[in-house]
């Protein structure tokens, strides 16, 4: 297996870079001679996102943008199917759209959002891809998860939060959900020459739960000014992503480039594979993996 040399002129995919730490980390990214295809909800965020990414890139830039719905699996089937079509290498994939949702809601598939977008729409575009990972290797696979997991635990037997939703309480259950499908797809794909880790970005001032109303976006402002700039916040997942370091390290969680014990409910193997075989039967896949 050829050794990592940088991402230039590599295929990253990359979810939520419209704003914040994913658009951070995209203009670096870029700036190393990545070739980004970044995902976007709304298409006008999307093509101002790519004209920033390509000015800080330079001439040359390689940017393009995919459209998804990443609370749909219909439309995370169609992402993965456009990627697959338009990229016959796929070297990285960043899964960092993440959200927050003041009160319970449901996608169009009857999965609660918090779950539908922080967890189930990495596994499952991440499932989709794998196979173009593969031929791509050595090729890599970075999620997005948060100091949030600690204290979190996978309630099976309530897994859409019907009987105990809370905001902070649910967001935490989704990033530790984003550990243990890390720590399980490293084990699935050892010996692959695709690696796959984690990472807490801190907390970072950005757009984040400026959705849920203004009392919760003005406590996020105020926040803000002892947070990490978006840029900081992008350090780790550029590092994981691009940089020689971490080299054949997998299944791990990393924060400020070190690599960390997460809680001890994020290193329960049995959890991990009960998780994986749940996530698999909620998007369709129980049948193929």
């Amino acid at each position: 297996m050829a050794a990592w040399t940088g991402v230039s002129g590599k295929r990253v995919l990359i979810t939520g870079a419209t704003n914040g730490i994913g658009l951070a980390a995209a203009v670096a990214l870029a700036g190393q001679g990545a070739e980004l295809a970044i995902v976007a909800r709304d298409p006008e965020r999307g093509r101002a996102a790519a004209e920033r990414i390509r000015a800080a890139g330079g001439g040359g830039t390689v940017v393009d943008v995919l459209e998804a719905d990443l609370s749909s699996q219909a439309s995370v089937r169609r992402l993965a199917a456009e990627a697959l079509d338009r990229y016959s290498r796929l070297e990285v994939l960043v899964n960092n759209a993440g959200a927050i949702f003041g009160s319970r809601q449901l996608s169009e598939d009857g999965i609660e959002m918090t779950w539908a977008v922080n967890h189930l729409a990495p596994f499952l575009l991440t499932n989709l891809l794998l196979d173009r990972l593969r031929e791509s290797a050595p090729a890599r696979v970075v999620t997005t998860s948060s100091g949030a997991h600690g204290g979190a635990r996978i309630d099976f037997a309530d897994l859409g939060a019907e009987h105990s939703y809370a905001a902070f309480r649910r967001y935490g259950q989704s990033k530790l959900a984003n550990i243990l499908f890390t720590r399980e797809l490293a084990s699935r794909l050892e010996g692959s020459g695709v690696t796959a880790n984690c990472f807490h970005p801190g907390f970072v001032a950005t757009g984040f739960n400026h959705n849920n109303g203004r009392l919760l976006s003005l406590g996020m402002r105020l926040a803000g000014a002892f947070a990490r700039r978006p840029e900081r916040g992008a350090e780790t997942l550029v590092w994981l992503a691009g940089a020689s370091e971490p080299q054949g390290e997998t299944g791990g969680y990393y924060a400020d480039r070190r690599r960390l014990e997460p809680s001890a409910a994020a290193r329960d193997p049995q959890t991990a594979r009960r998780l994986w075989e749940v996530s698999a039967e909620q998007t369709g896949l129980a049948a193929v993996r």
